[in-house]
């Protein structure tokens, strides 16, 4: 019997470990999922006898060197600054590693010695990173057999809210780390087009958002995700002259969060102390120019809109107009967004949400240029069982089932960019209703 230990039992993780456990009588499995909160462990093996839900801290070293030890493979549901320290106990003990993380400066360093140990460390493997990788990479690995030349990639993702469980203006719930959501307000990006690299400063990234449509749902706001010129030699495409990854919001989400940004509310470098001792609109007030009336007045005329449009409209849904009284104690600006906004954008009873992708190509074939739009859309069951959880877990699940058969035979550091990796996931992914819808057009 193989083991397999999952560490981290989070929002992300339900499918992910529900698909290990629902394979584990016929590939001989057992399932070890061990989380810094031991109840977050026992609800995702909820009693399957070839689990075992237990607590695990990463920091307890003797713990880490004795569960990796004896499993076959580690799967990484950690935050993703905590990888490293994982993939290196797992490079010194000769184990398998699958995350759903971008690949790390730390991580690419133990490329050579997971070769030499014969192992993979296979990093990006869950939605975005990930899904979109895969069927980005089917259709270019397509078009090149075919004999055709790429001249532009789009490449959109978002987890939204469904429109059945959208009950806010801002369009948006949670559906994972709240954190990331936040910080994506403090990075730069920086993309090609028409042969010119462009970059976006902070400032930038949510004022250049452009609109997209997906058919059936309508249109989007997309903006730019933080690197997409280094993907352009990972895709096999270096020439393309236009290449750009972004993320995908309900139309006037991006105005309105500029907001934020251009504020500093998204800023996490510094802390405020004692902030406990400032209702929302105190707050607002201290990051204002000195001015008369109310604190909703003064950020209307500071942000040169009308008192009721729809962005004025989205703050006040927050509260950062109100007297209600901040329930931190020192905190960066961010953290006091994150922790207002966890309350606004919670995933109630019975709410779904929904992921959104889009890859739009161009390319040239025999003298023509073609397009091909390819769209995915997936929805969650409920507040529990996610579009996200579905679309990072499986991915990774199904990646880890081909590593321990076989069927996937790499070894050192990796993301799912060839096709003994792509085939086989993208066609059992297509079992559970995830699969992407195509249309082609001549230009």
């Amino acid at each position: 019997m193989k083991t397999i230990l999952v560490i981290g039992a989070g929002r992300s993780s339900s499918f992910l470990i529900s698909y290990l456990l629902d394979q584990s009588k016929e590939c001989d499995w057992k399932i070890r999922v061990g989380d810094v909160d031991e109840k977050n462990s026992l609800a995702r093996v909820n009693k399957h006898e070839n689990g075992f839900a237990f607590r695990f801290d990463i920091t307890d070293k003797k713990q880490c060197e004795l569960e990796i030890s004896n499993s076959e493979l580690v799967v990484s549901m950690l935050p993703a600054f905590m990888h490293d320290s994982v993939a290196k106990d797992c490079v010194r003990l000769g184990k398998h590693l699958v995350t759903c993380s971008y690949v790390s400066d730390g991580m690419r360093a133990l490329d050579a010695e997971a070769k030499s140990k014969n192992i993979i460390l296979l990093n990006e493997c869950g939605l975005d990173p990930g899904i979109d990788h895969m069927s980005a990479m089917q259709v270019i690995d397509r078009v090149k057999a075919q004999g055709g030349k790429m001249t532009a990639f789009y490449s959109y993702c978002g987890g939204l809210v469904a429109p059945e469980s959208n009950d806010n203006p801002w369009g948006y719930k949670f559906s994972w780390n709240p954190r990331n959501v936040i910080l994506a307000g403090q990075g730069t990006a920086q993309f090609i087009e028409n042969g010119e690299n462009k970059f976006l400063s902070p400032s930038q990234v949510f004022a250049q958002a452009k609109s997209i449509s997906v058919e059936g749902l309508g249109n989007f706001d997309a903006y730019a995700n933080r690197d997409s010129l280094s993907y352009r030699s990972i895709y096999g495409i270096d020439t393309i002259p236009t290449m750009l990854r972004g993320t995908l919001r309900m139309t006037g989400f991006c105005k309105a969060w500029n907001v934020f940004v251009q504020l500093g509310l998204t800023d996490d470098s510094w802390k405020i102390h004692h902030v406990n001792k400032l209702s929302y609109s105190q707050l607002i007030d201290s990051f204002l120019p000195v001015g008369n009336g109310t604190i909703k007045d003064r950020t209307t005329q500071f942000l040169g809109e009308e008192t009721n449009s729809e962005v004025i409209q989205k703050l006040e849904w927050t509260g950062i107009f109100s007297d209600e009284k901040i329930n931190l104690i020192e905190a960066s600006p961010a953290q006091i967004l994150q922790e207002l906004l966890e309350r606004k954008w919670l995933l109630k009873a019975g709410d779904k949400d929904m992921i959104v992708m889009q890859h739009q190509f161009e390319y040239e074939l025999r003298g023509k240029k073609q397009r091909i739009i390819s769209s995915l859309v997936v929805k969650g069951d409920d507040e529990i069982n996610t579009a996200m959880a579905k679309t990072v877990g499986l991915p990774a699940a199904i990646a880890i089932k081909k590593i321990l058969s076989g069927e996937i035979n790499r070894s050192g550091v990796c993301i799912p960019v060839t096709i003994d990796i792509y085939d086989p996931v993208l066609k059992e992914l297509e079992e559970f209703g995830i699969r992407f819808e195509e249309n082609q057009f001549e230009l």
